[in-house]
């Protein structure tokens, strides 16, 4: 057994289940979550517009994503998807408070990300469906796709303004 696939598995299933049981929270208000309705609600005080466009793709991201990412399926699709939703999550939720999670800090949902920025740049090792069935694109195109993925989640970023603006000009 390679080391290497082994510890890739290990972090799929951690960041992977982490992930999936956030989405989880959001979508069915399991693990004393906010339900959809709840996250519905967090979303348009965020200012996302149409918010249930908005609520379903974060918290599905998290929900399917994770779990895609735990059984490694569909890799160069997923861990891009995550980098945009981390750069999302830390910087309208999270940035303001400094660092540590004890004050809601950057440091979970960045260590989260990391741990899928990894998995993607990587792939996502021999004990994989991914693999299984032969999806392994070259390095470069792996960075490409991350590249992509953070690039949506800045664009993202720009989405409330938009909206804040269109209203403030109508």
């Amino acid at each position: 057994m390679d080391t290497l696939d082994f510890a890739l598995l290990i972090l799929r299933l951690a960041v992977g289940l982490t992930f999936a049981a956030h989405g989880a929270q959001k979508l069915f208000g399991w693990w004393g979550g906010s339900g959809w309705d709840g996250w519905r609600g967090v979303m348009a005080k965020m200012g996302f517009r149409p918010v249930g466009l908005f609520a379903g793709m974060s918290a599905l991201t998290e929900f399917g994503g994770g779990l895609f990412l735990a059984l490694g399926l569909g890799i160069p699709i997923v861990a891009p998807a995550f980098m945009g939703l981390v750069i999302v999550i830390i910087a309208k939720v999270h940035l303001r408070n400094g660092f540590f999670v004890s004050k809601s800090g950057i440091e979970f949902p960045f260590n989260l990300g990391i741990g899928a920025l990894v998995v993607g740049l990587l792939g996502p090792g021999r004990f994989s469906i991914d693999a299984a069935v032969g999806i392994a694109p070259a390095t470069g195109l792996r960075i490409v796709l991350l590249l992509l993925g953070a690039g949506v989640g800045l664009l993202t970023l720009l989405i409330p303004r938009l909206a804040t603006s269109e209203t403030a000009s109508a």
